[in-house]
């Protein structure tokens, strides 16, 4: 059989794996039945799940397999596209015969920095000659020769255009900007190639988003990735590029994002003297509890919908609020950890330890959200004066209409606001609005 016929019903296999009789038993077959979710990209689409389906429904024909569809849940995750690099370059060719009929090329290539091209009515990049001191010179000269009555050189043709030629994107930095040796030496019809620069030397190239491969020289180097900002920091960026099964453009500038979210979450546990660990075993605030409930019901329905992008902006959320709150409790900090662990293992791993735990983090109990925490026992009320807001006090929800009146109008900011006079009226909305008017 050809390989991709082995390959198409393995899942099957997996259900019986042990078995030297046939490749799965009914009972293991009935028990299992399917797989519960078939992640892949678009490509899959034409090539494994095609063959896959085609023997899960033949077998299924057969009446070996209890099911027709191998898998219950399908998602296609969305490709990662590259943004591509190009250099602009000018070509003109001139073809002529001598005298004696040998044909003689006359060529040019000029490289212009993006930022000095026009974009024409077509949304296309132009260039304008008389900007060019050096290619209106090489175009007139072969004007002349066109022009010419000389019997010595008969023009035959002359070609020219502006040609998007792709750069690999090693050659340039976060700021567009290519490095002319590296891409001189890179390829050998480019050692000799002019180059037209900016006013400050720079060389601009092109940015477009296209298919990540290596035709195209936009491929990010993973392990360069890793090196740089480790291997947590290129998990949650890929994760926090987008929803899973939209396509998504790589950008490395962004990673720093997520750098810098992993140094502050290292610093949570780390206020000791001159970065030391440190957590408190103190009862959590309110407000902490709150965070951390919050962040569990959030990542938690994230990940049952796989929106892993979410989750990370929640992370965020929490280190702010639990960093402002100045958190050092590991009633909280333990449980946060956890929710990170699935995205940023190796720095969750070495914090988990930190905090005394001799196993890994991977057997820890997922967090159980507690909805208690999140109610609201107080309200901050806008107290306003004749429509206008003029500042705001917190009162418990607890409180009657008769009592936040009166608590309202007992409070020396409104004494002041009031300047001695008694108000007409006193419009109370609980949970919502106060107005004293008059």
């Amino acid at each position: 059989m050809p390989g991709w016929a082995g390959s198409s019903w393995y899942f099957n296999r997996y259900m019986d794996s042990q078995n030297t009789e046939e490749f799965a038993s009914k009972e293991a077959l009935d028990y299992w039945q399917d797989v519960d979710l078939y992640i892949g990209g678009s490509e899959h689409a034409t090539g494994h799940l095609l063959y896959a389906r085609f023997w899960q429904k033949f077998l299924f024909d057969k009446g070996i397999v209890p099911v027709d569809e191998f898998a219950k849940k399908l998602i296609n995750q969305g490709m990662i596209t590259g943004t591509s690099a190009f250099v602009y370059r000018f070509d003109s060719v001139a073809t002529y015969n001598d005298i004696s009929e040998n044909e003689i090329v006359i060529n040019s290539s000029t490289c212009i920095s993006y930022d000095l091209l026009k974009t024409n009515k077509y949304g296309h990049k132009v260039i304008d000659y008389r900007s060019f001191p050096h290619v209106s010179e090489l175009l007139e000269k072969k004007r002349l020769l066109d022009n010419s009555k000389s019997k010595e050189l008969n023009p035959i043709k002359i070609e020219e255009g502006l040609y998007p030629v792709h750069a690999d994107v090693s050659f340039v930095n976060a700021s567009d900007e290519l490095d002319i040796e590296a891409f001189k030496n890179w390829r050998e019809e480019y050692k000799d190639a002019q180059f037209v620069t900016e006013d400050d030397g720079t060389f601009k190239v092109g940015r477009e988003v296209e298919k990540m491969s290596k035709s195209k020289y936009n491929v990010v180097s993973p392990d360069a990735i890793c090196e740089e900002y480790g291997a947590d920091s290129l998990r949650l960026f890929e994760m926090f590029l987008g929803p899973l099964e939209q396509s998504k453009p790589w950008k490395t500038s962004g990673i720093s994002g997520v750098y810098s979210f992993l140094k502050k979450l290292w610093k949570l546990y780390h206020i000791g003297e001159n970065g030391a660990f440190l957590v408190s075993e103190d009862s959590a605030t309110k407000d902490e509890l709150k965070t951390l409930h919050k962040t569990i019901k959030k990542v938690d329905d994230d990940i049952a919908n796989f929106s892993f992008n979410t989750s990370v902006s929640s992370f965020m959320i929490a280190v702010n609020e639990l960093t402002a709150l100045k958190c050092n409790k590991r009633e909280i900090l333990e449980g946060l950890i956890i929710l990170v662990s699935p995205y940023a293992p190796h720095i969750a791993e070495e914090i988990w330890s930190k905090l005394g735990h001799t196993t890994s983090i991977s057997t820890a109990k997922f967090p159980i959200f507690d909805a208690s925490h999140l109610v609201e026992s107080t309200k901050n009320y806008p107290i306003s004066f004749n429509g206008k807001m003029r500042f705001t006090l917190e009162l418990s929800l607890d409180l009657s209409k008769d009592e936040i009146e009166k608590a309202v109008l007992e409070n020396k900011k409104t004494i002041a606001q009031l300047e001695g006079r008694t108000p007409k009226k006193v419009i109370v909305v609980p949970g919502k609005i106060v107005n004293i008017v008059g």
